[in-house]
C-alpha cells in the first residue's frame, strides 16, 4: 500500500529524533543518515494503518538495524587504520539532538562516544535510549525484545562500563568560557615554546588523530603533558611540507562540536580538521582530532551553509 501524505509527515517529523539516536549508536552521520534512510524504506513497505504507535515501532526498527551495523562495524574497526574516532558533529547540528539535561549533553560528548565503542550492542542501545533519550525500561524491552528487568540490569551495566572508562569528570563550560580556552591555546601553540602549552593541560593530557589511513596521523596517541605539548607546538608550526601537503594554509576558527570547545581548520570552505578539546577543572585533558575527509562531509556541508565569521588564525 502506498503511503499517504500523512505517513510521509508523521515519518519526517520523527526523523531528527531518530538520526540522533543512530549517531549515538553509531558514532557515524553517514551512518546514522543511511541506518534512517532504511527504516523509511521499511515504513513505505509496512501497513502502517495497523501499526498503532508509529514512534515506537519506527524507533524499534530502527535500533535493530543499528544494532546489525554495530556488529559488522566491530569488523571493521579491527582493520581500521589507525585510530578511529567518532564523526564530529558541529554546533548547531540537528543530529545532536536533546541537549536539555547534563546526561543528554554528555551523551553526545566526543569523549564518551569513544567509550561506547567498548560497549555490546545491547549495551550501547540500552545506554542511548534511556540516558540520551530517557525511554522507560519498559519501552527499552519491548524496542530490544528483552525483560524490563534485564534492560535494567545491562543499563547499570554499561553506565558504569563508561564511568569506569573515564580519568575524571569532564567539565561543563558556556560559550564565553569555550572561547577563552581555545585563544589561551592557540596563543600557547603559536608561541613556539612548549612551557606555555604545559601550562594549560593536565599531567595525563593525551592526545589522538584519525587520518583513517588517507591523512598521516600518528597510530598511537600521545601521552602526558609534555608529549602533548611537543606535538602541539610541532602541529601550528608553520612549515612548507606542510602547505603543500594539505593544499594551502588553512584557517582556524573557534567553534563548538559535540558540545566540546573545538577548533574547525578550513581550507577553500572545506573542512579539512575538527579538533575537539575536553576540558576539566585542571586544565585540558584530551584533544582528539578527526582529519579523516569520509569523517567531515557533513561538517563542510554545515560550516558552508552560514557565514561563520573571521578565522582565528591561518597556520601553515
Amino acid at each position: 500500500m502506498p503511503l499517504t501524505l500523512d505517513d510521509v509527515d508523521r515519518f519526517e517529523a520523527s526523523r531528527p529524533r531518530l538520526e540522533a539516536v543512530a549517531y549515538r549508536m553509531l558514532g557515524s552521520a553517514s551512518e546514522a543518515e543511511d541506518a534512517v534512510q532504511e527504516t523509511f524504506l521499511r515504513w513505505q513497505a509496512a501497513d502502517t494503518g495497523r501499526i498503532e504507535v508509529p514512534e515506537a515501532w519506527l524507533t524499534k526498527v530502527l535500533t535493530n538495524l543499528c544494532l546489525n551495523q554495530l556488529t559488522s562495524a566491530r569488523a571493521r574497526r579491527e582493520t581500521y587504520v589507525g585510530q578511529w574516532l567518532p564523526e564530529p558533529l558541529l554546533a548547531g547540528d540537528p543530529m545532536l539532538g536533546p541537549a536539555d539535561t547534563a546526561e543528554q549533553r554528555e551523551s553526545v560528548s566526543y569523549a564518551v562516544l569513544v567509550l561506547l565503542e567498548r560497549l555490546s550492542p545491547n549495551e550501547r542501545a540500552v545506554y542511548v535510549l534511556r540516558e540520551a533519550f530517557d525511554y522507560p525500561h519498559r519501552e527499552i524491552a519491548e524496542i530490544l525484545d528483552i525483560t524490563e528487568a534485564s534492560s535494567q540490569q545491562i543499563f547499570h551495566r554499561a553506565k558504569k562500563h563508561v564511568a569506569d572508562g573515564r580519568a575524571r569528570t569532564r567539565t561543563e563550560i558556556d560559550e564565553a568560557a569555550a572561547r577563552r580556552i581555545i585563544d589561551e591555546f592557540l596563543a600557547a601553540a603559536s608561541s613556539g615554546k612548549t612551557e606555555p602549552l604545559v601550562q594549560l593541560l593536565t599531567g595525563d593530557a593525551v592526545a589522538v588523530g584519525d587520518g583513517g589511513g588517507k591523512v598521516p596521523a600518528r597510530a598511537r596517541a600521545f601521552e602526558g603533558a609534555l608529549a602533548v605539548a611537543k606535538f602541539m607546538r610541532g602541529l601550528f608550526k608553520p612549515s612548507e611540507a606542510k602547505r603543500a601537503l594539505v593544499g594551502g594554509s588553512p584557517d582556524v576558527y573557534a567553534w563548538s562540536a559535540n558540545g566540546d570547545p573545538a577548533l574547525v581548520v578550513v581550507l577553500d570552505g572545506r573542512v579539512i580538521g575538527v579538533m575537539c578539546l575536553e576540558v576539566a577543572d585542571d586544565g585540558i585533558m584530551a584533544f582528539r582530532n578527526q582529519v579523516n575527509p569520509d569523517k567531515l562531509e557533513r561538517a563542510t556541508r554545515l560550516w558552508a551553509a552560514d557565514d561563520r565569521g573571521e578565522p582565528l588564525l591561518r597556520v601553515f
